[in-house]
């Protein structure tokens, strides 16, 4: 240790102690809150939900769904059609109430905290349209129409999860090991690469070990996924290649980070992990979240590598396009930085973004 950096004192020695745990407490305090802002109470915000109903049922049940602007609410003229919108994750399910009995249908994949909130609003609706109807026989009424005003309803899970999964935490889990995985390799990478001086080469060389590394670690994470069952029935291929380009884009930008500004780039993933799974709809499904949780959380690599891996799971007629152009920005811009900054004349011989241990 130099003359520099060694400890002379007692107090030199509480000043550094005492700044050490005061950024310690600061950034558990916001940390703290941060978790708590966005999940101790996750409620339903323009959640899109499906209905089926005639002008007279609709216009009453357009007002109880929209008391709190918790739905936004699309109208269908056939279950098939609201079955489809919910296939494809336009909508986490919907009301049909044109029939004898009303129906509810859900996408438990779609996030098992949406299909509870519809179930209780379900419930609630029907206990209010009891009561009304109720209110409005006359003194003696036959058994069996009391039997159809009481009647529960009926609940259709339109894409349930699979029974290996039946919590739904797989998802998080396999977003939160990419995302670690890929910010601890993006980190030790950059400390790995040669102290050789910037060059064509060098850049090339950094970004096909990102590009192999991502293709291993997506291999990995769909073996040790299949172990518990979990993409039994996905297209593996899709999978695979979705894997490889969430892990891609978390190590390509935060490389990309590192190779502009320095070491401190490196905080990018640390954010990812820390900020972003949080945010990213694995746990709680972005409708629940703060406006501008739902929106910062969905531009991230972590959202849309979430949002990418949850409809190659579970909804295969769902569009991939956006989670897919967000990954690819990514990727994509990680990748230029890492190139660009190597390909530039090296005037002040510099080498390695990331400083050796003991260097």
């Amino acid at each position: 240790m130099s003359s520099e950096t060694r400890i002379t004192s007692a107090r030199q020695f509480r000043r550094i102690a005492s700044a050490v745990a005061g950024v310690g407490v600061l950034v558990q305090l916001l940390l703290t809150s941060y978790y708590l802002g966005m999940a101790h109470a996750p409620k339903p915000r323009e959640l899109p939900v499906g209905l089926i109903a005639n002008e007279g049922q609709a216009a009453g049940l357009e007002v109880q769904l929209n008391a709190e602007h918790s739905y936004d609410v699309t109208r269908y003229d056939t279950a098939a059609d609201l079955i489809a919108a919910t296939e494809r994750r336009e909508i986490y399910g919907g009301l049909d109430v044109t029939g004898t009995t009303p129906h509810l249908y859900v996408a438990g994949a779609a996030g098992p905290a949406a299909a509870a909130v519809l179930r209780t609003t379900f419930t609630t609706v029907l206990e209010k349209q009891t009561a009304a109807a109720v209110a409005q026989l006359p003194g003696t009424v036959p058994i069996a129409t009391v039997r159809t005003l009481t009647a529960p309803g009926t609940i259709t899970d339109v894409v349930p999860l699979p029974a290996d999964d039946r919590n739904g935490g797989s998802l998080g889990m396999l977003v939160q090991a990419l995302a670690l995985g890929g910010t601890v390799a993006s980190i030790g990478l950059g400390r790995l690469i040669p102290r050789a001086r910037r060059s064509w080469r060098r850049g090339v060389g950094h970004l096909t070990t990102l590009v192999v590394y991502a293709l291993a670690s997506a291999a990995i994470v769909l073996w040790s996924a299949s172990w518990f069952g979990v993409g039994r029935d996905a297209d593996h291929s899709t999978l695979y290649w979705g894997f490889s380009l969430v892990s891609l884009a978390i190590t390509g930008s935060t490389a990309g980070f590192v190779a502009l500004i320095g070491p401190a780039g490196a905080a990018a993933g640390f954010l990812y992990f820390t900020i972003g799974t949080v945010i990213s709809g694995a746990s709680i499904p972005p409708e629940f979240l703060p406006a501008w949780g739902r929106h910062l959380g969905q531009a991230l690599p972590t959202g849309a590598g979430t949002q990418y891996v949850r409809d190659s799971l579970y909804f295969p007629d769902a569009p991939l396009g956006h989670p897919l152009l967000i990954l690819c920005l990514y990727a994509g811009l990680g990748a230029l930085a890492i190139l660009v900054t190597n390909f530039l004349p090296n005037r002040t011989d510099r080498t390695a973004e990331l400083p050796l241990p003991g260097a």
